[in-house]
């Protein structure tokens, strides 16, 4: 077995083929196809007949991806794009999907290596690009915003009580030294939350890596972006039409409560006007036992609808 199989491990994998039911000869579209774990399996239920479409920002993990996939005699194509741009790209295929996922955590190497700066647990430079050519990094918000805009960024996406003490913190540092590195800033943070650091459950620069990185790489902008393009699609979908079949199944997977309610809400409405149907009535998470193997999924939250056919 390879080293990105055994490093990268789909969260909720079974529960996904089971929300999704994947059919052979079905075509499957992965919005956020990163190391392909979830897009293999399926690609082995769907055989050559089938198709899977992927999307990504990071072209290595895009790449992995189709390599794993073409494993399976399955046909694949990827697309080195955000999953905002998916549903114009897909419109001019001429191909429609039964089945879309979209699993909004990071994976593995993405998290784990120091060079890309998601990580507060080893050095590296505060980068936090899904895409590495984007033109923003974590470093250019925390050394160039004001203090009254970190606050805002790190208490709005980050959820963080102390945002202000943090901000206030963070630019009396810069002055002198720039922010640049992981570690230093983990440190900055550490200090800001003073005696409360002994007593936090997790580590105190959780919460305010969260919120940088969801302002990096504008996560809910762009997943708010989706839900405007997939709406708009579902109408055409229920006579048939457009790039969703009718009775296609969408299933998100999201890692915070910032996005979940984000998919709560859009799919509720769905619901609410007659355009989808629920396949889950509440979020699916982990087992105790995948929990265990392993800890990122413990904040996985899997919801899943189905086009509803017109009256």
């Amino acid at each position: 077995m390879s080293e990105d199989r055994v490093n990268h491990v789909p969260v909720l994998l079974r529960e996904v083929l089971q929300v999704l039911v994947p059919q052979p000869g079905e075509t499957l579209v992965d919005l956020t196809i990163g190391r392909g774990g979830h897009s293999e399996a399926i690609a082995r239920i769907l055989g050559p007949s089938g198709r899977v479409v992927g999307f990504d920002l990071d072209p290595e993990n895009a790449a992995v991806a189709r390599d794993r996939i073409r494993s399976t005699g399955c046909p694949v194509e990827t697309h080195q794009t955000s999953f905002v741009d998916a549903p114009a790209i897909l419109q001019t295929t001429g191909r429609q999907a039964d089945m879309v996922l979209a699993d909004l955590g990071f994976a593995s190497n993405q998290m784990d290596d120091p060079a890309r700066g998601f990580s507060f647990r080893s050095d590296g430079p505060l980068d936090m690009r899904l895409d590495p050519t984007a033109a923003v990094t974590a470093a250019d918000l925390v050394n160039r915003a004001s203090e009254r805009e970190l606050a805002d960024l790190i208490y709005r996406y980050g959820e963080e009580p102390l945002s202000r003490k943090i901000a206030r913190e963070i630019v009396a540092i810069r002055v002198d030294h720039p922010i640049e590195n992981t570690l230093h800033l983990a440190e900055v943070v550490r200090k800001a939350y003073g005696p409360r650091a002994r007593q936090s459950r997790m580590h105190p620069a959780t919460k305010t890596f969260m919120a940088l990185r969801i302002a990096v790489n504008d996560e809910l902008g762009r997943l708010e972006s989706l839900w405007d393009e997939l709406e708009r699609t579902i109408g055409a979908a229920r006579t048939g039409g457009g790039w969703l079949g009718a009775g296609a199944r969408l299933a998100f997977i999201s890692f915070h409560s910032l996005e979940d309610r984000i998919i709560k809400h859009r799919m509720a409405a769905l619901v609410k006007r007659g355009a989808a149907e629920r396949i889950t009535r509440k979020p699916i998470i982990a087992t105790e036992e995948e929990t265990d193997l392993n800890p990122r999924a413990r904040s996985a939250k899997l919801r899943a609808i189905r086009i509803a056919p017109m009256p």
